[in-house]
């Protein structure tokens, strides 16, 4: 309770501020990042320094098993994983990495950890300090990987690809086409739940909620290419380092589903998405991925193929028919899709083979 009061307070002051945003680490006054918690939800910021980084990784190696001191992913614990992790950083490297350190979950940690010491990331990091000292940045830092936090690696169902957060005041949360209570859902959200009501007619719309968080506990992956952006300036970090990052975020998730067979799907929506896909994917794409296409929800585009696509229904048929749960894609409180509620009592119910 202590932390999640404290972690208010500190939006609160970033949220009231000039231009320069302070860090979850400044709010706090810490001058150490802590060692990871086993708790996702726990958050600090970023600290940067200009000195060189030095690391042993290998900047083009990406083994199918990652190891840190003999101890391979699958069968470590995490917290013993993360510490091991930790302990080889410099401390540069500590600095650099305390916000990923405090608030990626730690199944996606232990699997982004090569990721993180490369250079493309660290001058990233550093990039984004530099914004920050002097613009408002968005999301907030300790909502820049709640994607993570809400669908943890082994839970991933379906992939959304979104392109970058929004950037004005009380939108971006770290999900891609959400945004955070009470604010009012943007105009490609609108569009999906016009989508959405022509996939299930018992679909609640409400314009007036906009938080997508409940299909991401459903394993719903709401991704962005680039996962921060520049106050009122779209697109100012696309740029800067986050895709070769976020794409390794995808292709650890193909890799993974391949080796184990478990179901994945892929919402592609729009040109950038598509391309994004089909360069993680290729050509062969195994029985156990499904992969929709279609253009952006975007009312500048949604007329020319998004409306009509079927694509929510499509997801849950072919889920279900691999018995695995249909997602409810509700967002209304207190409300559900009562063929998928019943569908899935239907799976529950029937003998596992």
């Amino acid at each position: 309770m202590i932390l999640k009061r404290r972690l208010s307070d500190a939006a609160s002051a970033v949220a009231s501020t000039g231009k320069k945003q302070r860090s979850l680490t400044e709010f706090f006054n810490i001058s150490k990042p802590k060692v990871v918690c086993s708790s996702p939800k726990q958050s600090d910021s970023a600290v940067h320094t200009d000195t060189s980084i030095k690391t042993s990784n290998k900047e083009d190696s990406h083994d199918s098993k990652e190891q840190l001191g003999g101890a391979e992913v699958e069968s470590g614990s995490h917290v013993k994983f993360i510490g091991d992790f930790k302990s080889k950083l410099t401390p540069e490297q500590v600095s650099l990495l305390s916000l990923e350190l405090e608030t990626l979950e730690p199944s996606w940690l232990v699997r982004l950890h090569k990721e993180l010491t490369m250079h493309y990331f660290l001058q990233l990091k550093r990039f984004i300090a530099a914004e920050q000292s002097q613009y408002q940045v968005f999301p907030p830092p300790e909502d820049i990987y709640s994607w993570s936090r809400l669908s943890p690696f082994e839970k991933v169902r379906v992939v959304v690809i979104g392109q970058d957060p929004y950037h004005n005041f009380n939108q971006a949360h770290g999900l891609a086409f959400s945004v955070k209570r009470p604010t009012p859902a943007p105009p490609s959200l609108q569009n999906i739940y016009k989508e959405l009501k022509n996939n299930y007619s018992d679909f609640e719309v409400d314009t007036k909620i906009g938080d997508l968080s409940h299909w991401s506990e459903q394993g719903v992956l709401l991704l962005n290419t680039s996962l921060t952006v520049r106050a009122h300036n779209a697109n100012s970090h696309s740029k800067k380092g986050w895709l070769p990052f976020t794409t390794r975020v995808i292709q650890l998730l193909v890799e993974d589903r391949k080796r184990t067979k478990q179901p994945l799907v892929f919402l592609l929506w729009g040109g950038n998405a598509m391309k994004l896909g089909e360069r993680v994917l290729g050509n062969k794409v195994p029985d156990n991925l499904l992969v929709l296409k279609s253009v952006h929800p975007s009312p500048l585009s949604a007329s020319r193929g998004f409306f009509g696509n079927n694509q929510f229904r499509k997801i849950n048929d072919w889920l279900y028919s691999k018995k695995h749960p249909m997602i409810d894609w509700s967002v209304v409180p207190g409300t559900m899709l009562k063929e998928v509620t019943e569908a899935n009592r239907r799976l529950q119910e029937t003998p596992k083979d």
